[in-house]
């Protein structure tokens, strides 16, 4: 466990960070007030979502992505000539 300052938490928060990664990191107030950082790993990606049972095929969504970039571009051209 390291103990640091709230004035050198501030200025080093990035290798407090560093630190918390392998043992507590202790931050203390002037006025006695303790915090603790904690590296706690994520279990999961956030982009690790469950699925859905759809119809469409892979060539069915290409199409529609290839049909709507179409689309907005048409669009931008249109306004761009106005």
């Amino acid at each position: 466990m390291k103990v640091f300052t709230y004035s050198d938490a501030r200025q080093r928060l990035s290798d407090l960070l560093n630190i918390a990664r392998n043992e507590e990191v202790i931050i203390k107030r002037r006025s006695g007030e303790t915090f603790s950082i904690i590296y706690r790993k994520s279990s999961k990606s956030p982009f690790d979502i469950a699925g859905i049972e759809a119809k469409a095929t892979t060539k069915d969504i290409l199409d529609a992505v290839k049909e709507s970039r179409e689309r907005v571009s048409k669009n931008a051209n249109q306004t761009d000539t106005k």
